[in-house]
């Protein structure tokens, strides 16, 4: 399925192409579709590799910013990561930078696979509290590091104001738009945070935290790595049942203001997911309003 104007189309032919003239002893594995996101899509490589091939050029630079960066987070972090073992590079079957990894087993967190929500928060939090107390090792909040979400609210709101006006015009969406635009102009009023910057995985949604035996022992997608301000890397939270994300907030020990803030970004990236894939990607469409729709169930409690 075709996402984005300047999407490049990969199959097994391309996948095959590049082993053959860049790791040969890879060509015989077995190829099959691993899934497909936003920005990349993936082919398992037999039983222990997974290749990554980027659906734009600008996700191409995510890719070569794990090569650089995950080796180095990877002693840091209490759980598995993305393992690099080859930085592909640009050819005549496909004209991006692509990646393969180790394979990580496990399936995403949903009520299928967690066994204990308010045990898989806290294992969260945990994770997420070693990532931010990791040393930036001499990187910065610039370039490739410099994603939108460890910046400002304010920053977004011409763009966030955009979607909630394009989602206006989505015929068929029951959403209560205008009680979700309060929210995220509420929080444009609260100060602006203010702390250190700290690395940020950047999407911590249930497609990239992988379960095993009922427990998280897996993120993976560091393709919004950055550093930043913290508050964005809370907003997946209403992902998860309120349990989950209860019990991540009590280990985080995170104030109000924070909350607010980290809830403002997760509708600025439902709404924004919802303007741009509302007719191309039923299944991120679904992720974007369940999110949507738990922060309103949830505001209604508070």
């Amino acid at each position: 399925m075709k996402l984005h104007e300047n999407e490049i189309r990969v199959d097994e032919a391309v996948v095959r192409s590049l082993l053959r003239e860049q790791r040969p002893e890879w060509s015989a594995l077995p190829v099959s579709p691993a899934g497909a996101g936003t920005d990349n899509t993936m082919y398992r490589l037999g039983e222990r590799l997974l290749m990554r091939l980027p659906r734009t050029p600008d996700n191409a630079q995510a890719l070569r910013k794990e090569q650089t960066w995950l080796p180095r987070l990877a002693p840091a972090l209490p759980c598995r990561i993305p393992e690099p073992v080859h930085a592909g590079t640009p050819s005549s079957a496909f004209p991006l930078a692509w990646s393969v990894y180790r394979w990580i087993d496990g399936e995403e967190a949903g009520g299928g696979s967690v066994t204990d929500w308010p045990a898989f928060g806290a294992d969260l939090a945990a994770i997420v509290q070693r990532l931010h107390a990791t040393p930036l090792m001499g990187a910065a909040r610039q370039g490739e590091l410099s994603w939108y979400r460890g910046g400002d609210l304010h920053a977004c709101d011409r763009w966030v104001s955009g979607c909630f006006d394009d989602c206006r015009t989505l015929q068929g969406l029951d959403l209560d738009l205008a009680h979700l635009r309060h929210l995220w102009q509420s929080a444009l009023a609260l100060p602006e945070p203010s702390g250190r910057q700290v690395w940020l995985h950047g999407d911590l949604k249930p497609t990239n935290l992988l379960v095993e035996r009922g427990k998280l022992h897996a993120v993976i997608d560091f393709g919004a790595l950055s550093v930043g301000l913290p508050d964005a890397e809370h907003a997946p939270l209403w992902d998860f049942p309120p349990e989950a994300r209860q019990a991540y907030w009590d280990a985080m020990s995170l104030g109000d203001m924070t909350w607010l803030r980290a809830r403002a970004w997760a509708i600025a990236v439902g709404v924004s997911g919802l303007s741009y894939y509302w007719a191309t990607y039923p299944a991120f469409v679904a992720e974007c309003l369940t999110r949507l729709r738990a922060i309103l169930e949830d505001a209604g409690e508070r």
